[in-house]
């Protein structure tokens, strides 16, 4: 089963680590990507550019609405993900654990959502 590994944090907390730490979790995420490829359980991942980057689009009553910036204003910002296979719960939870988001901030396991009729 196919699992995203939802990485949220505070996106400003970068900016109060050193270039020393910066690097260390650069290379954690390095070693942890690799460590999931090797595994055959990574399917694709990607970090995301900050909130403020972002735009939310709405439409009502046949009407769009774009709004600059992120959906909702939070503590915690999504700031990347992992799309993994693995073949239960528990085997996701653990790598969700060694995940290194999990040490300052959340990791959101969810179970990708499969259709009848679906040929993947």
């Amino acid at each position: 089963m196919q699992y995203m590994l939802l990485i949220y944090g505070d996106e400003n907390g970068r900016d109060s680590m050193s270039e020393e730490e910066r690097g260390q979790v650069m290379q954690a995420y390095m070693a942890y990507t690799k460590e999931l490829q090797d595994s055959g359980a990574m399917i694709a991942g990607d970090a995301l550019e900050p909130t403020q980057t972002a735009t939310t689009v709405r439409v009502r009553n046949d009407e769009t609405l774009t709004t600059d910036g992120p959906f909702a204003e939070t503590k915690e910002q999504l700031g990347g993900y992992y799309l993994i296979e693995a073949g239960s719960l528990d085997e996701a939870l653990g790598w969700a654990e060694k995940l290194p988001g999990s040490r300052h901030g959340s990791v959101e396991v969810r179970p990708v959502m499969v259709f009848e009729g679906d040929g993947s």
